[in-house]
């Protein structure tokens, strides 16, 4: 099957990156948007954009009939779902299937099993994967999560069953604190996912968090295309990644990788999937979870490899044979996450209007972004703005490349923690590579004393800086010129093929 135009099922800085990858194949894209969606920076790259509802995303991006429905207004064959919203819903790739559409992403029976943690530890220790020990079943009561922890041994792990992302998730070092991380933990699965079982593994002491990028085709081919360290996290969730770990060695990686095909095959994985291992000190390493996703990381696996993964999941959703390799690592790229959001506030969002962007460029800089100037950023969806990716020979000069585009990059109207990457980026422990998954919990303190001030001088220089540039007399534009800058950024910039709400056949 050759596809004609694809839908992206998301928003953001990955829908954008999926509709380029659309429009270098010679494909029509359709964006999907919700109604505070209606300019953001996805919408204007797409050939056709469809509004799919009000801003809560259950009613929006998370309504399978909503977009189904899109899909077929816009002749669509495929859809792409990005990653998170319905990326992960076995009940979405059926939906599509029903509809005859192709769900560019690996089967429903493949996203059930490694969505349920507990359905998917069961697997992996069929197929001989290495799992952290814990619970063989959902931990159902205070009383058999107080059992259970004293049977592997304090500190453990609450976990949610259905979910991951951090959500659902509780360290417990000592019985007293079992029963309420218990009830928390379950209470927060629930609002979560709609499932508050959750189950039990033993805590690993400064694990790395390494992960195996995986490919499978339909013809039943599969490889990887080696890891990605993720260490660097924030309450479970990622901040900083890169690729290759220095942690590994080429043995090492070959071991994991070989495991992490394994895994993929139980379940006759096909498309772009991520299997994640936590890595101990004297480098044993256990199953963690299968994202059946394309990864918010993505691009580090990209740059050290030359491989375009979303073009990879597109052809083989075409049905074609995988044409990539395992290759050794060529290179070192790191990736940060920029977010609307104050790391001195305990992280709290930030939303509001981009009154000002600029984005970093040069040598081995690639940006990701989501937003443009003049954007709304809402509050209903997740506060990243952009990731930003350094490629160079090696891991000490892509930090430098790394922190120089952070430099460079201003954001004014909302705060950010371009700052807080920054500190992470120049502590000692991470320039020795001496990092593992409480790193920002070990130097929270000195980070955020850090990176306030720094964001206190930042914010006096732009002051200066704008109040400068305001007081530069402003030219009077032509009759033309005024009539084109009253049109909105949407009406200036989108897509020259523009169909909105939907399109001809």
């Amino acid at each position: 099957m050759v596809f004609r135009r694809i839908l992206v099922a998301n928003r953001g800085e990955i829908a954008v990156r999926v509709i380029r990858t659309c429009h270098e194949l010679g494909l029509e894209s359709v964006a999907v948007y919700s109604e505070v969606d209606r300019e953001a920076l996805h919408t204007l790259h797409a050939t056709h954009a469809v509004e799919v509802g009000p801003a809560p995303s259950r009613e929006s991006y998370l309504n399978i009939p909503r977009i189904i429905e899109a899909a077929r207004r816009t002749g669509a064959d495929a859809i792409h779902p990005g990653y998170g919203f319905l990326s992960e819903r076995a009940a979405f790739a059926r939906a599509c299937q029903e509809a005859g559409i192709v769900f560019i992403g690996p089967s429903p029976e493949a996203i059930e099993v490694m969505g349920d943690k507990m359905r998917a530890r069961a697997k992996m220790i069929e197929a001989g994967v290495p799992v952290v020990p814990g619970s063989q079943d959902p931990v159902t009561s205070t009383a058999t999560a107080r059992d259970t922890a004293r049977g592997l041994g304090y500190p453990v792990m609450l976990k949610a069953s259905a979910g991951g992302g951090g959500r659902g998730m509780r360290l417990v070092r000592s019985e007293g604190d079992i029963d309420a991380s218990f009830e928390a933990a379950s209470r927060e699965a629930l609002a979560a996912f709609g499932d508050g079982s959750v189950y039990l593994e033993r805590f690993i002491e400064r694990p790395r968090h390494i992960e195996v990028q995986v490919f499978g085709d339909t013809h039943g081919r599969i490889i990887h295309l080696n890891e990605r360290e993720c260490s660097i996290q924030r309450r479970n969730q990622k901040v900083i990644e890169e690729a290759p770990s220095g942690f590994l060695d080429a043995d090492l990686r070959a071991k994991m990788g070989e495991i992490a095909v394994r895994a993929a095959r139980a379940v006759n994985y096909v498309g772009a999937g991520t299997v994640e291992f936590l890595v101990d000190e004297a480098k044993n390493f256990y199953f963690l979870e299968m994202n059946t996703r394309l990864q918010v990381e993505h691009p580090v696996t990209e740059l050290t490899t030359g491989y375009d993964l979303v073009e990879a999941q597109i052809r083989v959703a075409q049905g074609g044979h995988l044409n990539m390799e395992t290759r050794t690592p060529r290179g070192h790229a790191l990736e940060a996450r920029i977010y609307a959001e104050n790391p001195s506030k305990g992280f709290q969002p930030s939303p509001g209007k981009i009154v000002a962007l600029e984005l970093p460029s040069g040598p081995g800089v690639r940006v990701d972004a989501g937003v443009h100037q003049g954007y709304v950023v809402p509050s209903h969806y997740d506060a990243m703005l952009a990731k930003i990716i350094a490629y160079a020979d090696d891991r000490e000069t892509a930090t430098r490349r790394l922190d120089r585009a952070l430099s460079e990059c201003q954001v004014f109207g909302v705060d950010t923690n371009i700052t807080y990457l920054r500190q992470i980026l120049s502590h000692p422990d991470f320039a020795a590579g001496r990092t593992d998954t409480g790193f920002i919990e070990r130097n929270m303190v000195s980070l955020d004393e850090t990176s306030s001030k720094a964001q206190r001088l930042a914010l006096i220089a732009a002051c200066i800086q704008h109040f400068e540039s305001v007081r530069q007399p402003v030219p009077t534009p032509a009759r033309a010129e005024s009539r084109s800058v009253e049109r909105s950024s949407w009406q200036a910039f989108a897509h020259p093929g523009r169909r909105w709400g939907g399109c001809e056949q």
